[in-house]
């Protein structure tokens, strides 16, 4: 596969990926000479904070420190990442910062057990990076990761001059600051509900692309009369196909979505009058579970859709033949490989929501989407925190988000400001990359483990030919803005609407509350649904049933614990 498609295809759903960094500490071994190239690349000339023997260097100078520092990180874990402690990128920031770097690779399925794990027992990293740890609990509670508000200021102006303006977002509930965001503004990302489309099929058959649900529904049934082992609907074990169809009902946000929104886990939006509701006990639900069980009984519904894994639906999708008509994804390159199979990858499109009985066509816009808090945090172990902030105000600026994913060398790995080339965005464009993504082992860069500062002028920013075609398997930025731009942005909650949860802070006390019935809510909500589709409940017989179960289950609770969030 072509190297730099590897890449760029790996790229484009790690909105939610995450890194950690572990404790600081003073090295013993005699000062490296550390930092000449790296602070020649930066263009930068380090200057001493003070006369003496001062740690710190002027914040956004490098080398940041004047002896050597320990820096231990604990880091999400990629396949495709040989070792980040001997990796290319690794090594420049160490030469850049003059500080060493122990990291030490988690994945992020085990990252939540791991950091509890080593809270509980004390022996702790002093920074976690992007892996997500509970602020609330060691930070607002515990105190185990310290504020930084005194700190930020005096220490990043990286961060000052490109992302102050999340600082206001990223207050916990006791009024400070914890943890520093990554900021990755996909575009695409923030309409992530799509449904693609083999339109291939649909001209074949002469069929056009269907604009309401029961277009939805003919277009199922004739693809299947043709085609009688055929996949109308393929999916996987988080039923995104049914949140991407019930939004012809009511706006229903995918469970969770992004890594800073678990409290979408009961199916909680906001209704036009301000109240925090679940989407799963309306009327409209109800009749949304109704039609899709008409798809399921025509058997629009592949059978191992509500069990079947992320490599299952790969390898459906990929069978001889193109079987499946219809697949939920935030972008199709994920289960398509558009460089080996880019023929096949040209059948595909996203296709617009589809409109409900009831005039309904929406598509959850998660505006908050391109903001991921806590990416970074210290703990109380770090002995100088100065020297994390500093390490990480690096990362806060456009190049940097280049950089840290593609590698460090200009000419090689990226083109800075080339001339004449224009942006996915249409305007003049920041970067041209030269090396890629990839899925192949690879020790040269970070990729997607890396702290973001993509805001969207950035990662917009990247060249992109007028006339190059979408389907090329380097235009993939550009075939995913278009397709949303096109498909998915008119079709935004509009003013008055039902909408997405914002950012919540919740206190100690609140999450406490909530922790359980949380759990509780969405496993019930996730298996009823399948059952009422699937027949083993009725939906007119259980509905009532089901809906005090809820209620039982915490769902009031939970709903008044984030309604007196939002109107505080």
């Amino acid at each position: 596969m072509n190297k730099l498609w590897k890449k760029l295809m790996a790229a484009v759903c790690c909105t939610t990926l995450v890194i950690g960094l572990s404790a600081c500490g003073a090295k013993d071994s005699p000062a490296a000479d550390k930092g000449s190239q790296a602070a020649e690349d930066a263009g930068k000339e380090s200057v001493a904070e003070n006369t003496g023997d001062s740690l710190l260097t002027e914040p956004g100078t490098y080398p940041i420190v004047t002896e050597p520092v320990t820096l231990k990180i604990m880091i999400m874990s990629k396949p495709y990442i040989e070792d980040y402690n001997t990796n290319d990128f690794t090594k420049y920031m160490e030469d850049l910062t003059g500080i060493n770097l122990e990291i030490e690779a988690v994945s992020y399925e085990d990252s939540q057990e791991k950091i509890n794990l080593a809270m509980a027992g004390g022996d702790y990293p002093d920074v976690f990076m992007t892996l997500e740890p509970d602020v609330v609990k060691y930070g607002v509670k515990e105190g185990m990761l310290i504020p930084l508000d005194d700190l930020i200021e005096k220490n990043m102006p990286n961060f000052m001059a490109n992302a102050s303006y999340t600082l206001d977002s990223i207050r916990q509930s006791d009024g400070k600051i914890y943890g520093l965001p990554s900021i990755n503004e996909a575009y695409h990302v923030m309409y992530g509900n799509k449904m693609w489309m083999n339109s291939y099929k649909l001209n074949e058959m002469g069929l056009s692309v269907p604009t309401t649900t029961q277009e939805f529904y003919d277009v199922c049934k004739a693809y299947l009369e043709k085609n009688p082992n055929g996949v109308a609907i393929g999916d996987m074990n988080d039923n995104a196909a049914i949140n991407w169809l019930m939004n012809a009902f009511i706006l229903t946000p995918d469970d969770p979505h992004g890594s800073h929104d678990k409290t979408n886990s009961a199916k909680c939006i906001v209704s036009p009058d301000g109240k925090v509701i679940s989407a799963a006990t309306q009327p409209q639900f109800k009749e949304g579970l109704k039609y899709i069980k008409s798809l399921y009984d025509m058997g629009a519904f592949y059978e191992g859709n509500f069990s079947n894994t992320e490599d299952g639906l790969r390898s459906l999708i990929n069978q001889d033949g193109e079987p499946v008509l219809f697949f939920p994804h935030l972008y199709s390159a994920k289960y398509i490989d558009s460089t080996a199979s880019n023929e096949m990858y040209r059948h595909y499109e996203a296709l617009s929501p589809v409109e409900g009985p009831e005039g309904v066509r929406v598509t959850p816009y998660y505006y908050n989407d391109g903001l991921y808090e806590n990416r970074f945090v210290i703990t109380d172990k770090c002995e100088n925190p100065e020297v994390a902030l500093r390490f990480i105000d690096w990362f806060y600026q456009p190049k940097s988000y280049v950089m840290a994913q593609y590698g460090t060398e200009e000419g090689v790995d990226y083109i800075w400001e080339p001339e004449g080339e224009v942006g996915v965005n249409g305007k003049p464009a920041m970067y041209t990359l030269l090396n890629g993504y990839t899925t192949d082992v690879q020790n040269h860069d970070w990729q997607v483990t890396s702290l973001f500062y993509g805001p969207s002028d950035v990662r917009l920013g990247e060249s992109a030919a007028a006339d190059l075609d979408k389907y090329d398997p380097t235009a993939l930025e550009k075939f995913l803005y278009e397709e949303t731009k096109e498909k998915m942005e008119p079709y935004a909650p509009k003013k008055g609407d039902y909408n997405i949860l914002p950012i919540m802070h919740l206190t100690p006390e609140e999450q406490d509350e909530v922790a359980v019935p949380l759990v509780e809510v969405s496993n019930y909500i996730k298996e009823s649904q399948v059952a009422f589709i699937t027949g083993k409940m009725d939906i007119d017989k259980d509905w009532d049933s089901y809906v005090s179960q809820l209620d039982s289950l915490g769902l009031q609770q939970i709903l008044d614990v984030y309604q007196q969030v939002i109107d505080r």
